[in-house]
């Protein structure tokens, strides 16, 4: 299947960002890891011997509107096609929730959690999100910790960058870090 994916680098305002794609749609966006070298590692390391092409007008489109969210334009990129076929069923579930945060404002885990049947499961939905193959289309950073603190963010720059990104997008996060962060 390896020949049917492909990747292409882009630049953002938070820095140059990867794209995968299948027949099925995208199925992985790779944040900014400091140079275009770590990022084509990185995706080789998930998807193997996959060819760097230039995008399809499909992805192409996705990509600019992606480039326009981080600049500040609000878009909610549901009607990105994804191809999450290879995810586990839990985690899809997290994922349509996530995708249904508008930019500017924010869930929690524990908030995802209760729509999928219980506080309980904050801890997996937490999982869930950082395993998350396509930030920003799948807006995790969109997702906090109880409290309204940020709580993880595994992209480079860490909970700076998720801070940065919800930033951007307008959302209200009274967050100062204490001793006991």
């Amino acid at each position: 299947m390896t020949d049917q994916q492909h990747y292409a680098l882009f630049d953002t305002p938070i820095g140059i960002c990867g794209i995968e794609w299948g027949p099925r749609g995208i199925n992985g966006v790779q944040l900014p890891m400091g140079s275009e070298e770590k990022i084509r590692a990185r995706i080789r390391q998930r998807r193997g011997d996959i060819a760097e092409a230039e995008p399809t007008a499909e992805v192409k489109a996705a990509i600019d509107r992606i480039v326009a969210l981080l600049e500040g334009k609000a878009d909610d990129l549901t009607d990105i096609a994804l191809d999450l076929e290879d995810v586990p069923e839990f985690n899809r579930g997290v994922y349509e929730i996530a995708r249904q945060i508008p930019p500017g404002k924010t869930l929690t885990y524990g908030d995802i959690a209760k729509r999928l049947g219980g506080v309980e499961l904050s801890r997996d939905v937490g999982q869930a999100l950082g395993r998350n193959p396509c930030p920003i289309v799948v807006p995790c950073h969109r997702v906090l910790a109880a409290g309204n603190k940020p709580g993880g963010f595994s992209a480079r720059g860490g909970v700076e960058t998720k801070l940065k990104m919800l930033a951007i997008e307008g959302a209200a996060v009274n967050y100062t870090p204490s001793l006991f962060d």
